[in-house]
């Protein structure tokens, strides 16, 4: 099998949105998402892990590792800001909007990719399925979202794990729901535990825990404590 970096991101972008569903990464899934066959799943996987993007644990399958969260992000973000031009401004509409964006995201430079977060007004949700868009990971002066640190969902930290939180997207409503709970920029999370299948995500702020739902997790950014 020749690998591109075209099949590998479509390989992480697949993972990511596994991640963000609550399932695991199994290979018949990833098989019918991708619409190739188990053994080119498999033989896939092994060249993503030798290139350290992702790894297996006991009972979870396939997961990212650091290296691959970031590029799935990032790919993943190009893949929803096109998403938001092609069904804003060209006025595209059903099937054709994710399918253009998928021939298009690999082409996308970071420059333009800077440029289309401008001209959408730093869009949050895609149009498709309205799942949040990734950050950008650049300190562009610019761009009210990118505050000079990687910062990622709350949901891409590992159980154990602690963040500090940077961003929370959302209206007014949700931000006061969140600000009620402790959490505000600044304030430490760490994750306790993330239910499979669409379940909530058990996190411990200022010292009382909280379950969340995945819907609100991806809205909550936050910078990882090494």
């Amino acid at each position: 099998m020749t690998i591109t970096r075209e099949r590998i991101e479509e390989y992480l972008e697949a993972l990511y949105k596994l991640r963000e569903e609550g399932k695991q990464a199994k290979t018949t899934e990833i098989a019918s998402r991708l619409k190739v066959s188990a053994a080119s799943v498999t033989e896939m996987l092994k060249k993503l892990a030798d290139s350290g993007y992702v790894k297996h644990e006991s009972y979870r399958g396939v997961t990212l590792t650091e290296k691959g969260l970031k590029a799935a992000r990032k790919i993943t973000r190009k893949h929803r800001l096109l998403e938001r031009f092609l069904h804003d401004i060209l006025n595209i509409r059903g099937r054709d909007v994710h399918e253009q964006a998928c021939k298009m995201e690999h082409a996308l430079s970071e420059d333009a990719e800077k440029a289309l977060c401008r001209l959408l007004s730093n869009p949050q949700n895609c149009p498709d399925d309205n799942k949040a868009i990734p950050p950008c990971d650049r300190p562009f002066a610019d761009c009210e979202k990118c505050i000079g640190q990687e910062i990622m969902p709350l949901m891409d930290l590992r159980v154990g794990q602690k963040g500090i939180v940077a961003l929370i997207r959302g209206g007014r409503g949700m931000i006061q729901r969140l600000t009620d709970m402790g959490l505000t920029p600044g304030t430490e999370i760490r994750i306790l535990k993330s239910a499979p299948f669409h379940g909530p995500i058990e996190i411990c702020v200022r010292g009382s825990n909280l379950a969340i739902g995945r819907g609100v997790a991806m809205k909550i950014f936050v910078e990882a404590k090494k």
